[in-house]
């Protein structure tokens, strides 16, 4: 049996499973949320060893931003699932009384979720969570370079989920190909910019609604009026997390020219904290994912070096790295980094810096360093990026309450918490009206009743 008849197969069987009307029960929902959260628990240490094998994850990265986030993620759609699901009444306008008006969320049907290699478990599972609660059935195609976790997630979710209601397809590009020749409800996919598009375009072909979670180059700026010790430890954490590979991690610094000295020195000293003398043996340090991105991250590394720039091809290894006076016009400022190299770019005058920003793809994030009340007014009014943390980095996407996405070339749609839910539902209006005090004013002929119309709107 070809794969492409496989896929048709599953999804005719979740298509009649969805007819069936039980994943609109919302204890239903609930009890495959507990389910999948039991089934997390239970696999936490073949969970963290996935990324260890696939990213050489750090145990306490893996942990937080795989593991726990998922079950924070689940327990917060556990705990607010039943209000989400229930039809709120709206007010209508005079014209229409006698009558009632409610809107009522209901499951879009069968959604598809295609997968990252950065965060390989969490960037899959978290769509998932809001398609379970939404009470959809759902396709989800974990990134075959990561292949352990893309295995797990796949023997976990078969061993738990029957196929008609959770099925996780393997496999190359040639999978996410056949895939998109379907017809799906909702279309969810996290990655590049460039195959976000061909995602957009296929899902065109049968009408399908997107959600897409892309990245860019997220800009860093510092001010003077900082702590700079903070500010830099807050920013090497960030750009060096994951070995730089966060679609939210500040991709460059826009520095003002007064403290970049400093700020350089203070770099180098939080990089020593945290992975001692030689990065490549600390235990906290990741590596790049595979041969390709690290020969396409290496060949960055090239101008005023200050901080480290070692590379090991062996082991896709790349020492956290920065890069003084460039411009904005070098290779390294065309396309989003994913690597842990961080540009360095002075300014004098703010205006300046929002111009260039501006005139730039809208970013993920925008990150901003200043005690400055006025200059972080000025850059939220005068910016658009997907969301913005202002004396820190990456913290915003951190909890349930808070949306999650791009706008523009970063992305189309959010999720997290309640927009997770919001994503993969319809909000259904519905208008119910008596049969008494039915106005024959709304009914051919019409001669002579416009004005009567008119003072009755008025």
């Amino acid at each position: 049996m070809s794969s492409q008849i496989l896929i048709s197969d599953v999804l005719s069987k979740q298509r009649q499973y969805f007819r069936t009307g039980t994943t609109k029960n919302v204890d239903f929902r609930i009890t495959q949320l507990q389910s999948l959260k039991k089934i997390v628990v239970d696999n936490e240490s073949a969970i963290i060893a996935a990324l260890k094998a696939d990213l050489n994850k750090p145990l306490f990265e893996a942990y937080t931003s795989e593991f726990s986030s998922v079950i924070q993620e689940i327990d917060y759609a556990l705990k607010n699932i039943k209000n989400w699901v229930e039809a709120k009444k709206t007010a209508i306008p005079f014209s229409m009384l006698p009558a009632s008006a409610k809107i009522i969320p209901e499951p879009l049907g069968i959604a598809l979720i295609i997968g990252p290699w950065n965060y390989p478990f969490t960037l899959n599972l978290m769509p998932l969570i809001g398609a379970i609660a939404a009470g959809n059935c759902t396709v989800v195609k974990p990134s075959e370079f990561a292949p352990h976790t893309s295995k797990l997630i796949a023997e976990i979710i078969s061993k738990n989920f029957p196929q008609e209601y959770i099925k996780v397809f393997e496999g190359d590009v040639e999978v996410s190909k056949q895939l998109l020749q379907e017809k799906f409800d909702h279309i969810f996919f996290t990655g590049g910019t460039a195959t976000g598009k061909i995602i957009m375009a296929a899902a065109a072909k049968h009408l399908t609604p997107v959600t897409l979670e892309l990245g860019g180059k997220s800009p860093c700026i510092v001010d003077k009026d900082i702590d700079l010790e903070v500010a830099a430890r807050r920013i090497a954490w960030g750009k060096f997390y994951n070995a730089g590979q966060t679609c939210i991690a500040p991709d460059y610094v826009l520095i003002h020219q007064d403290i970049k000295a400093e700020f350089v020195g203070a770099i180098e000293k939080c990089i020593q904290e945290f992975y001692g003398e030689n990065p490549k043996n600390s235990p906290d340090y990741a590596r790049i994912i595979n041969q390709k991105q690290f020969s396409r991250a290496a060949n960055l590394i090239q101008g005023d070096i200050r901080i480290g720039g070692e590379t090991n091809a062996d082991e896709f290894y790349i020492s956290p790295t920065v890069i003084d006076n460039v411009s904005w016009e070098d290779t390294i400022m065309q396309d989003e980094i994913f690597a842990p190299i961080l540009p360095i770019i002075e300014y004098t005058n703010i205006n300046d810096i929002i111009d260039k920003i501006n005139l730039r793809p809208k970013p993920l994030a925008l990150y901003l360093f200043s005690k400055n009340k006025n200059l972080q007014k000025k850059v939220l009014c005068e910016t658009s990026s997907g969301g913005v943390c202002i004396n820190d980095v990456i913290k915003q996407v951190s909890g349930s309450t808070l949306p999650f996405g791009g706008v523009g070339d970063s992305g189309i749609g959010s999720y997290h918490g309640k927009a997770s839910f919001d994503t993969f539902s319809h909000y259904k209006s519905v208008v119910t009206r008596p049969f008494f005090l039915d106005a024959k004013i709304l009914y051919a002929p019409y001669e002579g009743k416009l004005s009567l119309l008119k003072k009755l709107l008025g």
